[in-house]
């Protein structure tokens, strides 16, 4: 029986793995949480795990409910014997575990994107290291593993992200107006409210970008992004014959993370027989509309650091936007001064960590 380990298993992402837990009958050993007592209350009734992480303020009450509990750090649920660990815990704050879990050399189902942006060539350096296999679960990067499979690496001319275009694609004109409550009213997806916002600003789509040049290992002038409202085709690769290889399926991030746990292997799932949409549509981004994606963009070609400077400070301005802080517009302009007065350092462990923190001051001081 297949072990495994869910990082942000109260989140959107977390509980949809141990859906496919279910589906599968794989033993879930280990749990890293944050605040929501009651879902990891019942997830704990359910899996039984060996060890758990949460937020310490629900200790006292962990214990008193479940007296044989073995609290621990998310690093050690992370390290703990399993065949895969899923990586969904948001932000910069998903990073140690997931290092902590490639570390052991197991595979690392990855949904925090934030993790490969800021410290993609670290994480790489530590699987070949530890022999950790590191599979996307974002439907996008999935989809991209998959078109990739068979192919020679010389072969293709460039990978090509899709974005439903968020709950702002056309309307309103006057992105001012957009309140909190309106960004978080996404059109196709249910995700947490920190990546629902960033896909209303395409900065989701940017971080997507940079994570498949890390995660893919190829040049960032060959990811390009299109807009394809259906949210049914989730990448696409074109070969330098001018072929297109494409991932198709329904917007069920239940598709993607089944396959980072089954992989190579493919289970029936109750989604197999879901219609085809009968029409799909394939636009430009707007980044007059969306500077954001231009931001992430122009952090992936100056390298270094940059990439962590911005991750870290869009989790500044969309925390003071949905404050009411700050306005929809200034998001990106948030980034942007982040950006323009991030050092110039080479990309390490130490370096990594003292820009987030810059940057989550700086960020501050603009938003």
């Amino acid at each position: 029986m297949k072990r495994v380990v869910v990082l942000g298993s109260t989140g959107s992402i977390g509980r949809q793995a141990l859906e496919v837990c279910r589906w599968r009958g794989y033993r879930v050993v280990g749990l890293a949480a944050g605040r929501n007592l009651e879902e990891l209350s019942r997830q704990i009734q359910e899996w039984r795990p060996l060890l758990v992480a949460a937020a310490e303020g629900l200790h006292p009450e962990l214990k008193t409910r479940f007296p044989w509990l073995r609290l621990a750090e998310a690093e050690e649920v992370a390290a703990l014997e399993a065949e895969v660990a899923v990586a969904a815990i948001p932000g910069l704050a998903g990073l140690a575990p997931t290092r902590a879990a490639v570390r052991t050399g197991k595979r690392v189902a990855l949904a925090n994107k934030e993790a490969m942006v800021a410290a993609g060539p670290l994480l790489w350096q530590e699987a070949e290291a530890s022999g950790a296999e590191i599979l996307p679960v974002d439907s996008e990067h999935a989809a991209l593993f998959q078109a990739l499979l068979g192919e020679r690496r010389e072969d293709v001319a460039e990978l090509i992200l899709t974005a439903s275009g968020g709950p702002f694609l056309r309307e309103p004109r006057d992105l001012s107006r957009v309140t909190p409550e309106m960004a978080l009213n996404h059109p196709r997806w249910r995700m947490g409210p920190k990546v629902t916002v960033d896909s209303a600003t395409l900065f989701n789509k940017g971080l997507e970008a940079l994570e498949a040049k890390e995660l893919f290992r190829f040049p960032l002038d060959r990811v390009k992004v299109l807009v394809h409202p259906q949210a049914y085709v989730h990448g696409l690769v074109r070969f330098v014959d001018g072929s297109l290889k494409a991932q198709l399926g329904p917007a069920d991030m239940r598709l993607p993370i089944q396959y980072a746990l089954t992989y190579p292997e493919r289970g029936e799932t109750p989604l197999k027989d879901l219609p085809l949409p009968g029409v799909l549509e394939f636009l430009e981004p707007d980044t007059q509309r969306f500077p954001a994606l231009e931001v992430a963009y122009a952090a992936g070609r100056q390298g270094g650091v940059a990439q962590a400077a911005v991750s870290a400070a869009d989790e500044v301005a969309v925390a003071a936007f949905l404050a009411g802080r700050l306005p929809f517009p200034r998001i990106p302009q948030v980034l942007a001064r982040v950006l323009e007065k991030t050092p110039s350092l080479p990309l390490t462990w130490d370096n990594l960590f003292a820009v987030d923190a810059w940057a989550r001051e700086e960020a501050k001081r603009w938003a």
